[in-house]
């Protein structure tokens, strides 16, 4: 018999510590080798950390709602292998689910005269606001007098930020407490049940938005309020397209093992776009626009639950057709299942929305911060269109596709993001039916 220890993992390069969702095993259970053992979540994504062992679960060193570094151990596991070394044991795997808030650390100490700063109050904080709170300074008194912006007087984090700017003028009368430790509780990633005060009249079912929807919905407004959206579009030609990919597909399929949908292709003309406009595949920090040398092209997914995930193809533009095909299917079909890799929603330079997929023919896509750009493909149709030659125009039943690019205002004027969207059709168009795969 031997010990194991799990090991919170490293779940990115930014990533130093996540907090105990969910312990899915208890003392005593057997944990089958891969098995999920806990859900944890951090500032960019939920998981669950697998074991890398099979085993019995000896000792949780943690609870629910424990904020752990990265690095250190959250449960001991007794094992049949006599080499599972505690010492330096594997840092397992974790599939990332969603986007959530940083939360805050689980105790600090100063010397401040301050109250216990917790969500016990009369209303209900985020991990990131109290996380300011803390390293502020901030008493719950103080809190608690905070007029707050957000959903049903919630103190946001602009609010709190305010606050810390105008708080040499602002004049709050915190109850008079003794000199104590600042200890921050850990506070529970869960919202608490909030018993809503309205009353909904006729036949209506009310259904509460679930952990991710609620992040999304927190991160869509962030991009509106961050980024100028304007939005252009073009309609392509992709007739080349649609004849070449029915000729081959079932050829493809034969040797590769794999469906050749058109997003592969779509990339493929982003890619070449970038390129040509590297502006575009660029981020701002403050005054100074930070261009990306690599081209990182995120493709949204849809989940079965209707949430949405960003799987990033690194250096998409260094692939060939069958390496991109490859790499959709493999994020796409990972991405349904809730077993990506971490590292494989971050990094995204720039993102590609196929909302053809539902049969919309154009869209107005959100910018995915900290991005400054995205292009959605809309549904391909068969339109009679009128064709130029040299003998004259005539009549034609071409495939025809409209592409919408939203892009910030704030550094990409229309000549270049319409520009853009317009390179992206003219490489669609351009595309050779009688290449080979």
């Amino acid at each position: 018999m031997a010990q194991f220890e799990l090991i919170m993992p490293k779940m990115g390069e930014s990533i130093t510590e996540a907090t105990i969702l969910k312990w899915l095993k208890r003392e005593g259970d057997t944990v089958a080798l891969d098995e999920a053992v806990l859900e944890i979540a951090t500032d960019k994504v939920d998981s669950e950390v697998p074991s890398p062992v099979a085993g019995v679960i000896q000792k949780l060193l943690y609870k629910e709602g424990d904020i752990v570094p990265v690095g250190k151990a959250v449960a001991v596991l007794q094992t049949e292998v006599g080499n599972a070394a505690t010492s330096t044991p594997k840092a397992p795997a974790v599939t990332k689910t969603e986007t959530i808030a940083s939360p805050a650390k689980a105790e600090v100490k100063t010397a401040t005269a301050t109250t216990q700063i917790s969500n016990n109050g009369n209303r209900f904080y985020s991990p990131l606001v109290l996380n300011i709170a803390r390293q502020e300074g901030i008493s719950m008194a103080e809190l608690e007098s905070m007029s707050g912006t957000g959903n049903d007087g919630r103190v946001t984090k602009k609010d709190i930020l305010s606050f810390v700017q105008n708080r040499g003028n602002v004049q709050t009368q915190p109850k008079q407490v003794e000199q104590q430790t600042t200890i921050i509780e850990q506070p529970k990633i869960e919202t608490p049940n909030v018993v809503s005060t309205k009353s909904y009249s006729g036949n209506v079912e009310i259904v509460e938005m679930d952990r991710m929807r609620r992040l999304i919905a927190d991160n869509m407004i962030k991009s509106k309020q961050t980024s100028a959206h304007v939005t252009s579009f073009v309609e392509a030609d992709v007739t080349n397209i649609v004849l070449w990919r029915n000729r081959l597909k079932k050829k493809f399929t034969d040797l590769y093992g794999e469906n050749l949908t058109y997003t592969p292709i779509f990339i493929e003309a982003v890619c070449k776009a970038l390129r040509d406009f590297p502006i575009v595949n660029s981020s701002l920090d403050g005054n100074n626009i930070i261009i990306k040398k690599d081209i990182n092209v995120g493709m949204a997914t849809a989940l079965p639950t209707g949430n949405l995930i960003v799987p990033v193809i690194r250096n998409a533009d260094t692939l060939n057709i069958i390496g991109l095909a490859k790499k959709v299917n493999d994020l796409g079909n990972r991405a349904r299942r809730n077993k990506l890799k971490p590292d494989e929603i971050e990094g995204g330079t720039y993102t590609v929305s196929n909302v053809g997929t539902f049969g919309n023919v154009m869209g107005t896509p959100v910018i995915l911060q900290p991005q400054v750009a995205i292009l959605a493909t809309g549904a391909i149709k068969k339109k009679p269109v009128v064709i130029e030659s040299k003998e004259g125009d005539t009549i034609g039943i071409r495939h025809m596709m409209f592409l919408s690019h939203s892009y910030d205002h704030r550094i990409i004027d229309g000549a270049v993001g319409g520009s853009f969207v317009r390179r992206v059709a003219d490489y669609l168009e351009a595309f050779d039916g009688n290449r080979d795969i």
